[in-house]
């Protein structure tokens, strides 16, 4: 049986313990020596390499749906913190860097949020959808991912059409973060805008690019161990020329693996544990 950590044992000290690890969290990025994006321009730079959108409302997650609308309030009260940010040359982007005061004059409201394996209502849910929005964003540029963690278990199909299965990330403040940092010579800069369904993620540059790219999700399997299954897949990244379409190279990004908590379609293929799943 897994050991319980000390705050599931003793819940009221949780609060300290968040504390602690935000204070130590902050602490670090204070003292490791990245230059941390933080100016921001009211004026959007004049090329946009990538934008992509998100539905902002989930019927299907079992939950009153007035939690969905409070995700929307709390993506809204973000992204004031995060349009229009500059990521210059050398610079690192870090997500609770950029957020980390957004609630400071309005406080978020309860939204839907994943702890310990389970999905539950606490406050500042629905983060996350921002977190994936700029991640999948981020991975169609040149933009160097120095942070970036999976959700253990994933509790609702991928949303966005284009995007394959395993391009998420998860944060949680204290704890996991995502991070980019720019090593080429152009300025970045992220836009954040909604219409009445979606979110709107897009990336502005000061130069135009002379490349686009193109992500893959390859050799898609799932695999049913302790009465548990797993969704494995290989994500891989193409950068073509602009215009042409040309491939000039195609390389493996990461192995995403991670538990399903959502009902598959009856006809996917699962192999059960004891058969040949991984390599």
């Amino acid at each position: 049986m897994k050991r319980k950590r000390i705050t599931q044992l003793f819940p009221f000290l949780l609060p300290i313990r968040r504390t602690q690890r935000e204070i130590i969290f902050y602490a670090k990025m204070y003292f490791d020596r990245n230059r941390y994006a933080k100016t921001k321009a009211p004026e959007l730079l004049p090329f946009c390499i990538y934008e992509t959108k998100s539905k902002l409302l989930n019927e299907n997650t079992g939950f009153d749906m007035r939690y969905q609308e409070n995700k929307v309030f709390n993506l809204k009260l973000a992204a004031k913190t995060l349009n229009g940010l500059l990521i210059k040359p050398g610079e690192t982007f870090s997500f609770w860097q950029t957020v980390r005061n957004a609630d400071k004059h309005t406080p978020y409201k309860d939204g839907l949020v994943l702890k310990n394996g389970k999905l539950c209502v606490s406050n500042g849910g629905g983060l996350c959808q921002m977190s994936n929005l700029l991640f999948w964003v981020f991975l169609h540029s040149p933009l160097a991912v120095v942070e970036r963690h999976t959700h253990k278990v994933k509790d609702f199909p991928t949303m966005r059409d284009e995007e394959p299965e395993g391009v998420d990330a998860t944060i949680s403040e204290g704890w996991l973060d995502l991070k980019v940092k720019n090593e080429t010579d152009m300025t970045f800069q992220i836009g954040i805008a909604f219409d009445d369904t979606h979110i709107i993620g897009s990336l502005f540059t000061d130069k135009d690019s002379s490349f686009v790219y193109e992500i893959e999700g390859k050799d898609l399997s799932y695999s049913r161990e302790n009465g548990r299954i797993y969704e494995k897949i290989s994500i891989y990244r193409r950068e073509m020329a602009a215009g042409t379409q040309v491939i000039l190279s195609e390389r493996l990004l990461y192995k995403n693996l991670c538990e399903i908590g959502y009902r598959l379609p009856d006809n996917t293929s699962i192999v059960e544990r004891g058969e040949k799943c991984y390599e």
